[in-house]
């Protein structure tokens, strides 16, 4: 069954990437590694630092979603400004 998102691989592992392709790359990352719903979420890379912003279901769905930013190959620092979902914790 073919995966609605493009698989994260390690060849993307490259640390010389544009600042679209890095955050394009940590875009795909979230989506592999977590079971956070991105859609809401919007991922600009400056340099090797990393701005998430929108909103996400849970409390937890925003520090997961950091910790997964910080952890791919580029990110030297993530600011996160994700919010949770009115009525969620």
């Amino acid at each position: 069954m073919p995966s609605e998102y493009p698989n994260y691989s390690h060849k993307d592992d490259d640390p010389h990437l544009t600042d679209d392709d890095l955050a394009e790359k940590v875009l795909h990352f979230l989506r592999y590694a977590t079971a956070i719903d991105p859609s809401d979420m919007e991922v600009i890379a400056l340099g090797n630092i990393v701005v998430l912003s929108g909103t996400v279901g849970s409390e937890a769905d925003i520090a997961s979603a950091g910790e997964a930013a910080a952890s791919v190959i580029g990110v030297s620092s993530v600011e996160n400004g994700l919010r949770a979902r009115e009525g969620r914790s």
